[in-house]
């Protein structure tokens, strides 16, 4: 009997304990959240979500339409930067020196950047010179072979901005090398026909590795001629 009453004894006890936490317990709020609640956090995943696919879609786009931005940056930077200081260096400066420094600093880093770096990365052709062992100069051009992995090296919009920086600089510069000369701006003549030089270079080099020889260069030109001649002759004969 004892021990039975040592057993109610514990029993009530861990009764009388259960009941007090139960009244010590704050009681949980049974409130729920309305459907429109609801409605909004799915929204504002959806849209998160959206945001997301947007972003990582732009960067793909991005990324295959440049594949080499900073090339890309630096093939335009150095010769649109000479450009400018030609043209505003003597609103901000007085001293001749300082400017023409400047512009052939500049036109230097212009050569070698495209000569060396960006042209090989952006549109896939190179040249250069090396002499032999006769002492004689050899000039080396060579262009990328037509492949698939070529057309996922190469991208359209770095070709494009390749080829639009190459050929409208060295025109701008022949424009500032005939405007010097007919103002009598002796001084700034040697500073232009130095532009006109190292960007014509290159522009003559890269033409050569993307047409040929000077025997496919020659034929080209003579055909485009002929053309030119055959629509003007068919153009005349029909307005006849």
């Amino acid at each position: 009997m004892l021990q039975q009453d040592s057993n109610d004894d514990t029993e009530d006890v861990s009764l009388f304990d259960a009941e007090e936490e139960t009244t010590n317990r704050p009681k949980k709020s049974k409130i729920r959240p309305c459907a429109c609640c609801i409605r909004i956090d799915r929204a504002d995943f959806r849209i998160g979500s959206f945001v997301d696919n947007t972003n990582t879609s732009s960067q793909t786009d991005f990324d295959s339409k440049f594949r080499h931005p900073v090339a890309s940056f630096f093939h335009l930077f150095f010769r649109v930067s000479a450009i400018v200081v030609y043209l505003l260096c003597e609103l901000f400066s007085s001293s001749f020196i300082a400017c023409m420094v400047t512009i052939i600093l500049l036109l230097s880093c212009d050569f070698w950047a495209v000569k060396n770096v960006t042209g090989r990365l952006m549109v896939g052709l190179r040249w250069w010179n090396h002499i032999d062992e006769d002492g004689k100069s050899h000039w080396v051009f060579e262009s990328r072979k037509d492949s698939a992995q070529e057309s996922k090296t190469v991208s359209e919009a770095e070709s494009r901005i390749f080829w639009l920086g190459l050929i409208a600089c060295p025109v701008l510069w022949v424009i500032f090398a005939f405007s010097a000369l007919f103002s009598f701006r002796v001084k700034w003549l040697a500073v232009v026909i130095m532009g006109v030089v190292l960007q014509g270079a290159n522009l003559y080099g890269y033409i050569r590795c993307k047409v040929g020889s000077r025997k496919n260069l020659t034929n080209m030109a003579t055909s485009y001629l002929g053309k030119q001649l055959l629509r003007q002759n068919t153009g005349d004969d029909q307005t006849s």
